[in-house]
């Protein structure tokens, strides 16, 4: 399974925004568009991603751009399982 479907997956889970996710794509608006999604949903979504993909992120590294778009978390995550 790809990282961005796998990210669409944690993001469905952990918002609980059952088939909605499934229709995200890389452009697909996050923080500030979907209503789910606010700062508390913020952390929620980390420690799943942390979960799901065995990977630790630091506070520093969340950042609004990170958050941006379904595709911009997928690539951060991309990053974070290279390094």
């Amino acid at each position: 399974m790809a990282v961005i479907d796998e990210v669409k997956q944690v993001l469905g889970e952990t918002l609980q925004l059952g088939d909605r996710a499934k229709q995200f794509t890389a452009e697909t608006s996050l923080f500030g568009a979907i209503a789910e999604f606010d700062s508390m949903a913020v952390v929620t979504v980390v420690t799943a991603l942390e979960e799901r993909f065995g990977i630790f992120i630091e506070d520093d590294e969340i950042e609004a751009d990170v958050f941006e778009t379904v595709g911009s978390l997928a690539a951060f995550v991309d990053r974070k399982l290279a390094a």
